[in-house]
């Protein structure tokens, strides 16, 4: 059989061989599987790898930083909504006009809020790679250590005190993120020991 099929037929010498030797051919793809090897490796690196920690960590980078931007874009244009209501509202402003201001004011909060929450989870995730790197460890030290450090980094241009509640925010994100998705913390043995 040929690739064409009845397009370009074989011949009956050509036929005969390629019946012969066809046992091990895929029907779909047209090649011997035998050429590929048996046995390889399932997974790039290595469980205990140092590459292996730092490769979890950035496959998990971008979706952080995707879902963030998406949440902060969500969220400001729900309250550009109801800004943009109440201002048009309390100007009298009705038909086109009002239609418009409320338009712009959805697309201004949501392309501001959802930057702003795409540019901190840039930091956190950079870091977090950054510190998993260094560290040669995947634990929950390292989400602490990034989430201080990114809220330390935002708001490094507004004080000292304000850098102080940045890391103090950070923790506490830290703290209730580790909680919910961490299987081996407190919260889990906790509710595992009431029943």
């Amino acid at each position: 059989m040929s690739l064409f099929g009845d397009i370009l037929p074989l011949g009956k010498h050509e036929e005969k061989q390629s019946q012969g030797s066809s046992a091990g051919l895929s029907p779909y793809l047209n090649f011997d599987p035998n050429y590929i090897p048996k046995m390889q490796p399932e997974f790039l690196y290595p469980d205990d790898s140092h590459m292996a920690t730092t490769a979890r960590r950035s496959n998990v980078a971008l979706p952080i930083i995707g879902m963030s931007f998406m949440t902060g874009s969500g969220l400001g244009g729900v309250t550009g909504f109801y800004k943009g209501l109440r201002a048009t509202t309390l100007a009298g402003q009705s038909g086109k006009i009002r239609r418009t201001q409320i338009v712009n004011y959805i697309m201004k909060h949501g392309t501001s809020t959802g930057c702003t929450l795409g540019i901190i989870a840039s930091f956190y995730s950079c870091i977090a790679l950054g510190v998993t790197w260094v560290r040669d460890k995947e634990d929950t030290t390292n989400t602490f250590l990034a989430a201080a450090t990114t809220g330390l980094i935002y708001k490094s241009t507004a004080g000292l005190k304000s850098m102080g509640l940045g890391a103090a925010v950070g923790l506490t994100l830290a703290g209730v993120y580790t909680l919910v998705t961490d299987n081996d913390n407190i919260w889990s043995k906790a509710q595992y020991n009431r029943l």
